[in-house]
């Protein structure tokens, strides 16, 4: 490695041979080690003879990992297909030897020190002629513990199929199909099967329903469990701290008020402490849920301090309603006897979520308008006794998936790795930070994922969702509180996300909206509303679309910078006045407040 501890533009290393040499491939090894590999990405191979003049060159984009082959001209990569042998371990047939994955490859555990055999065919008919070689290479990466001990090649020019059979099966041919067992012909039909063209679609779609199969299997659920009795780790009292000098030895146990409900003989472990979480002689846990689930709802729980039930915390603003929701989700859900009582009034949920969320939002509490008063909002503003409802914005991550719902950006994937919506740049240019300054701006379907999925760094976090009272994570957050400031109002109108959201919903608009621009508005407002469109509010729209209109009329450039890419046959000047008319839409209170 000649550009290991210096930085250079143009590294390059040279092989020098002591005389002519006839070459068929080269083959170019990376470091494995870290992550230095990916150096080696864009470099180029030169072939130069005795004067120094370029005979053959080729430029390689990504990094070999580890290695990577390049025939050079005259010479021709015949490669192989349908492998068999005459034995494989479960998982480790001859066909994973040419795979091209190094992790895998042809074994026979506990057939070692015995002769075995493997076929290759060619992928395609070779005509040669005099003069030309053969070269077979051979490659074994899986250490000295898993190579080949003495080993023959040999190549013969027999029609294909050519395969070499496992001796069972060349011992069941040998027999008459009369004298073969039951268990012999359900080998020979097992073993010919997949190499059979009339069951050849099925194979495919055995093959890829085993292989969704595998990815399912291959997920692991990490599972806690107690140690057996006699292997629990024992654990003492650390004199001063001092893990090398253990004090007196002590045993599991719960606290004493957690102890009294659990039964007598019981072991005292995890499980113990968790029946007492969930036990009837604990209100709490009760208490707690429905109240953080109350304040999902509500924007804020019957007691605010939703992280504090203690004596720090605030009082209840409904004592008696959280008694009541509390008894009714921890109580064992009612039999067919007695479900149908008169005199049974409490719900019974038996800690049922989408019960106990049911019977929230179909509540008169929840149903009632938002409408506030002047009476209502002096002698309650904050409307803790919840005259009407509350109004509540979304949460951080929701603002941003609103305006792409809306918009139809947004990407209904599920699953998969963290993404990196653009965000402004040079935010990631932070001291000690590992030198982890590049943001690698997500591009496609990526950059409109659901916040769920934007990548979170605690040092830096995803700015917008900042901006909206998201966490930083650093430590742990029950309950957000909300703030109100310009600097949001500045990144629901400015933010290049909902700039980009406003032009696709503006594009939607015109394409899904109808003829004329009225009919457009209030299809708009319908959608980004989910109710009929108010006439002052059409009109206003209106009257903005038309101001917005002649504005950029008379200015094109300006036109096709706001409106973006446009389709085929689109109106810039159009496309942008219906960009600003949306960017208002994504940025209404009915948009961004449950209200």
């Amino acid at each position: 490695s000649v550009t290991h501890t210096r930085k250079e533009k143009n590294p390059w290393w040279e092989v020098a041979f002591a005389e002519d040499q006839d070459i068929d491939a080269i083959t170019i090894w990376n470091r494995t080690d870290g992550d230095v590999g990916s150096r080696l990405a864009d470099f180029k191979v030169t072939i130069l003879d005795a004067a120094r003049k370029p005979l053959w060159e080729k430029t390689v984009a990504s990094a070999p990992k580890p290695s990577a082959q390049f025939p050079v001209p005259g010479a021709r990569d015949l490669g192989l297909r349908n492998a068999s042998a005459d034995f494989a371990q479960p998982g480790f047939d001859a066909a994973r030897a040419i795979d091209g994955d190094e992790r895998t490859g042809w074994a026979f555990g506990n057939e070692t020190g015995r002769p075995h055999a493997a076929v290759f065919e060619l992928r395609e008919p070779v005509s040669a002629k005099p003069g030309d070689v053969f070269v077979v290479t051979l490659v074994q990466a899986h250490g000295d513990q898993h190579t080949l001990g003495r080993f023959r090649l040999s190549a013969t020019a027999a029609p294909t199929p050519v395969r070499e059979l496992p001796p069972s099966i060349m011992t069941t041919l040998a027999l008459e199909p009369t004298e073969r067992t039951p268990q012999q012909r359900e080998e020979l039909a097992k073993y010919y099967r997949p190499l059979s063209q009339q069951f050849a679609a099925l194979s495919k779609q055995i093959e890829g329903k085993k292989a969704e199969l595998a990815r399912v299997v291959s997920v692991k659920l990490p599972v806690l469990r107690e140690r057996p009795a006699g292997k629990q780790r024992e654990t003492f009292v650390m004199n001063k701290g001092n893990y090398l000098s253990p004090g007196e030895k002590v045993q599991p146990g719960l606290f004493s008020v957690f102890a009294e409900a659990i039964p007598q003989g019981a072991p005292m472990n995890r499980l113990a402490a968790a029946q007492w979480i969930l036990s009837p002689e604990n209100p709490l846990t009760a208490r707690v849920a429905v109240n953080r689930f109350w304040a999902q709802l509500f924007g804020i729980g019957i007691v605010e301090t939703e992280e504090d039930f203690g004596s720090q915390g605030a009082l209840p603003s409904h004592p008696e309603l959280l008694d009541w929701l509390a008894v009714a989700f921890s109580s064992p859900q009612a039999t067919a006897a007695t479900q149908h009582s008169t005199l049974n009034t409490q719900p019974s949920l038996g800690w049922d979520v989408k019960a106990l969320l049911k019977l929230m939002v179909t509540s008169a509490t929840y149903r009632q308008s938002s409408h506030v008063t002047p009476e209502l909002l002096q002698q309650d503003p904050r409307n803790r006794l919840l005259a009407h409802f509350p109004r509540r914005r979304l949460d951080a991550e929701a603002v941003r998936d609103q305006a792409l719902a809306l918009s139809g950006l947004l990407s209904r994937k599920i699953g998969g790795p963290s993404v990196y919506p653009p965000q402004p740049a040079g935010l990631w240019n932070v001291a000690f930070n590992g030198g982890q300054n590049a943001y690698p701006t997500s591009q496609g379907e990526d950059a409109h994922r659901r916040g769920l999925y934007t990548f979170w760094r605690r040092t830096m976090p995803y700015p917008s969702m900042t901006t909206f009272d998201a966490p930083s994570r650093e430590t742990s957050t029950v309950r957000r509180i909300p703030t109100n400031t310009p600097l949001q109002a500045f990144v629901t109108m400015n933010d290049p996300v909902f700039v980009e959201a406003s032009q696709a919903l503006a594009q939607r608009i015109v394409k899904e909206g109808g003829a004329d621009p009225a009919a457009r508005i209030r299809w708009a407002l319908k959608l980004a509303l989910a109710r009929p469109a108010d006439p002052k509010q059409a009109a206003a729209l209106q009257s903005l679309y038309d101001a917005e209109l002649a504005n950029y009329r008379a200015n094109a450039e300006a036109a096709k910078k706001l409106a973006g890419p446009l389709p085929p046959g689109a109106d810039a000047a159009e496309l942008a006045a219906w960009t600003v008319v949306a960017n208002v839409l994504l940025n209404l209170d009915g948009v961004l407040m449950k209200s």
